[in-house]
């Protein structure tokens, strides 16, 4: 037995959560455009929306990555590192999207969820390319851990976005009628 083989549960399992959450933000979205009142703004849906998407497609793409019936730990290790360099960028694009829209002033959690957290998620990823080599047991808790930290990023971003369409922009739109 593979040291990914016992990991196959949580994979399953983190990989069917990312799965559905994709779904259902498809769902949500679509309801708040659908709505009369809804005024969305691109540059804030690509800051904002879209990366709890791409966070939700990297869990699910890394779950099945990890699944997979590899012989050796070496080529899976390359794959999730370049995950976790491309998820880098990606959060560098995020930070520039978010400092360039001006829909919405970012808070201290907007930075936490948004950009430090999913940082430090594709920084893990990253790294452990290099430390699986050494420390196994640990480098695979390690990747474990950055997509747990990018599922539960994603989750708060997705709500956050939900709640601020649903009682921050409604209630404008009705104070404005």
């Amino acid at each position: 037995m593979t040291a990914l083989a016992r990991w196959q549960n949580f994979y399953v399992i983190v990989g069917s959560s990312a799965g559905a959450l994709i779904g259902l933000q498809f769902v949500v979205l679509s309801l708040i455009t659908g709505m009369r009142t809804a005024r969305l703004d691109p540059q804030s849906g690509g800051a904002f929306a879209t990366p709890a998407i791409v966070h939700f497609g990297v869990v699910l793409g890394l779950s099945g990555i990890l699944c997979a019936p590899w012989d050796g730990i070496g080529a899976v290790s390359v794959l999730w590192g370049l995950v976790g360099v491309g998820g880098l960028t990606y959060v560098c694009i995020i930070l520039r999207r978010i400092r360039s829209q001006a829909a919405y002033r970012p808070e201290f959690e907007d930075w936490l969820f948004h950009v430090l957290l999913p940082f430090a998620a594709y920084l893990i990823l990253a790294v452990s390319a290099y430390t699986v080599r050494f420390r196994l047991r640990e480098t695979l808790f390690g990747v474990g851990g950055a997509a747990l930290l990018l599922l539960f990023s994603g989750i708060h971003n997705a709500w956050d976005a939900v709640t601020y369409h649903v009682y921050v922009k409604a209630a404008d739109n009705q104070r404005e009628r």
